[in-house]
Order: structure tokens, then sequence, then C-alpha cells
């Protein structure tokens, strides 16, 4: 509970500094002024314009974390995240191929279409690292996931290169960023969120069984396969529709659940809300810190999670020696 308090705390620091900062810089005054519904003034309209990206990071950087939290547990795989597992990919190589195949332009559609793509993409690595004796092991699942992942971002390179508008309006997609939130796009992602978060939060006892192995979980009276399947599709809704809001935004799925189990354990039902508020809050402080170090130009926020989950993700190889969960 201390924890989550503080959590909670420097979660709403965070928010406060991301509508104070950006290439205009407003005082904390402006900002009260704003938020209490008078926007009369330039840094106040500032404030309002930032109030949506805020609440878009907050909202994409808990799906994210959630959705990480949740593959790690179905695939007791300390690697596994939406990124390296190939499933962000697989979401923006749909989304891409259904603009420039299908002349696809309505926000809902391509939410409809990443969480298709993901969960091709998911279904596909989880298949090539079953292959062998052993069965889908971590290490096996890695690297599929990275093949696959690094095959799938080719190909979106290979459909966008040729089609120049399609490039010139998705190429800070492909990075992955928060910028140009508006409350429709919000009100169109946060139905997908909700339903997705929701699976998974029901399905914390039965990941908590997983934990214990199948063939204990079975003998305890779990159904592992449905188990598996249910968080899975929880996961991938997450994954799906925030990749195509935000673009495929890496490492944070990977990250945050290993910061929190240091700080609340392994139980679940505790790791996966707060993976999902310490997932907002990074995104967020990212997103902060590209606005400012560019000044006044900005770094995508998928380029400064990149550079926080790369050493990270060494870190974990070397330590955990990419055993299981």
């Amino acid at each position: 509970m201390t924890w989550l308090a503080v959590g909670l705390v420097v979660l709403a620091l965070l928010a406060v500094l991301s509508v104070a900062f950006g290439t205009r810089i407003v005082s904390f005054s402006d900002v009260f002024t704003a938020l209490g519904g008078d926007t009369s003034g330039i840094a106040q309209a500032a404030v309002v314009k930032r109030i949506p990206r805020t609440v878009l990071a907050l909202m994409v950087g808990a799906a994210l974390a959630l959705s990480g939290a949740t593959m790690q547990a179905v695939t007791r795989n300390p690697l596994a995240d939406p990124g390296i597992l190939g499933v962000s990919s697989g979401a923006a190589l749909a989304v891409v191929s259904g603009i420039a195949f299908f002349g696809m332009s309505e926000p809902q559609a391509y939410i409809w279409v990443a969480i298709g793509g993901a969960a091709l993409a998911a279904a596909f690595v989880y298949t090539v690292g079953s292959l062998g004796r052993d069965g889908a092991t971590p290490l096996k699942l890695a690297l599929a996931g990275a093949a696959i992942s690094a095959t799938f971002s080719s190909l979106v390179s290979a459909i966008l290169l040729p089609r120049v508008d399609v490039l010139t309006s998705f190429r800070f997609w492909q990075i992955g960023g928060v910028g140009g939130a508006t409350w429709e796009r919000i009100g169109l992602i946060l139905p997908f969120l909700l339903v997705g978060a929701a699976i998974c939060f029901f399905s914390a006892r039965g990941m908590n069984m997983l934990a214990l192995g199948d063939d204990l979980a079975a003998g305890l009276g779990e159904n592992v396969l449905r188990a598996r399947l249910v968080s899975a599709v929880g996961a991938v809704v997450l994954c799906g529709a925030a990749t195509a809001i935000a673009g495929p935004i890496g490492f944070v799925g990977l990250v945050v659940p290993h910061l929190c189990r240091l700080l609340v354990g392994t139980d679940l039902r505790w790791l996966l809300p707060f993976s999902a508020m310490t997932g907002a809050a990074l995104l967020v402080a990212a997103d902060v810190v590209g606005r400012v170090i560019a000044r006044p130009q900005e770094i995508e926020v998928g380029i400064i999670t990149a550079f926080i989950g790369a050493p990270f993700f060494i870190w974990i190889v070397r330590r955990q020696r990419v055993r299981e969960l």
C-alpha cells in the first residue's frame, strides 16, 4: 500500500509537469488557472492542448506495461514484451498494410486492424517458438520474437518507402509517440483499453496458478489452456489498441513489470495494477524528457523508451540467464 500511495503521488506530479513543460514553459500558477477553467491567456491555452497528450500518454503507458506483465505471466518468460515478441510490429504491419493497400482511413478501423495484426503475430511467434523438442522455452520465444519483429519492421519500411504520402503521414507514428492527441482519439481507444485491462485483472488469479507450472495448476483445478488463452487475449487487445493510437513503443512492457516485482512481489493481483500505474508514469516522464532536451524540437517518446529499455534488456539477460519465471 505504501508503494501504491507513493506511485500515485509521483504520477500526479508527472502529469502536472507534462502540462507545464514543452516548447513553451508554463508556470504552475497558469497550469492551475487553466485547470480551473480560465483559458483566456496564451499559457492557459497551451495547457489545454497538452492535457489530452498527457492523458493519452498515461493510457498508453499503462496499457503497454499491463500487456507486458500479462505476457510474461502467460509465457513464464522474463523477456516477454509486446515489442520483443513481435506483437507491436505485427500490429504496425497490419495498420500500414491497411492504409497502403486498402485505403483505410478511419481511426476506429486502425484499432481493429492493429488488434488483429497483434493477435496473428502473437500466435505466429508462439508457434515458431514452440517448434522442436523442448517446446516454447524463454530463449526460443525471445529469438523467434526478435527475428519476426525484425522481419515485420522491414516489411513496414518496404511498404512505406515507395508511397511518399503514406510515409510522410506515418513516419513519426512508426517511431512511437503521443503527439497530436485529441479527445476524439482518446474516446476511440478508451473502450478497448478498458476491456483489455478488465480481462487481464480478472485473469490475475489464473495467471498466479500458471506460475506454479502447468501440471500443478491443472492439479489444483485450473483450466490451463483457458487461463492462458483468456489472459493472452487481454494482452493482445491492450497492445494492439495502444499501438494503433500511438505507434510501436518498445520496452515499456519489459522494464516496468521487472521493476514492480522488486517492489510489490510476484502476486499478479498487486503486480498488474502497480505495473499499469508505473507504466503510465514512465511514459509521461519519457514524453516530458523528449520535449525538454531538444527544445524547440521534440524527440518522440519511442526513442526515449528505447534508450531506457535496451540497457535494461541486456541486464535482464545477464542476470536472469533467460530462465523461466
